[in-house]
């Protein structure tokens, strides 16, 4: 199951996994074709960012390496953990991911363990997005990923169930920050980092 979901991921295929919130449609970041894969399985318009996950904080900056300063700093203090974090990407990286806004960019280092944290540490990073279609309910185990996405994927990592409510997304490109989606991280902990 990891070996499959390794090779799958670096041929640019689709592999449902594990993280520390929901089952996550991934697929390698480094290329625009597999991230339009997530899309059309989704039935979503790829108008609409996807994450970009990395396994530690290491790997997410050498994936965005403009993440410093500000960025870095607020990185540091809230990764690895429940959040989804929006930063500048001035060098429009990954803009197949980053929707109708490429000077930006979403990113998360998950707290895991067991076969989500093997696969990722084998690939390094992937770009994830909830293994729902597009408005549907967050899965917190397999049973509950819609058969369609099952059908279109290349290998589904099961590790039983998960806490079922996705990360706490906060855009920190403004000077203030905007809470996107209030999920598993805490609110009041992550703006608390600015003060």
């Amino acid at each position: 199951m990891i070996e499959t979901a390794v090779d799958a991921l670096n041929a640019g295929q689709v592999v449902v996994l594990p993280t520390d919130t929901v089952y996550g449609l991934c697929v390698s970041p480094y290329r625009e074709e597999p991230a339009r894969r997530v899309f059309e399985l989704k039935g979503r318009e790829n108008q609409q960012a996807i994450a970009l996950v990395a396994a530690d904080l290491e790997m997410l900056f050498e994936c965005v390496s403009e993440l410093r300063g500000r960025s870095g700093t607020i990185a540091r203090e809230l990764l690895p953990g429940p959040y989804t974090l929006v930063f500048p990407n001035p060098a429009h990286r990954y803009r197949w991911l980053t929707g109708t806004r490429p000077d930006t960019i979403g990113v998360r280092v998950p707290v895991l363990d067991g076969y989500g944290k093997q696969v990722l540490d084998r690939v390094g990073a992937v770009a994830a997005t909830s293994a729902n279609v597009h408005g549907g309910p967050d899965p917190k185990t397999v049973a509950e990923i819609p058969q369609e996405i099952l059908n279109g994927v290349a290998e589904v990592v099961d590790a039983g169930e998960l806490p079922g409510v996705p990360s706490t997304v906060i855009d920190f490109t403004g000077e203030r920050p905007v809470v996107l989606r209030e999920g598993a991280g805490d609110v009041e902990r992550a703006l608390a980092v600015l003060a």
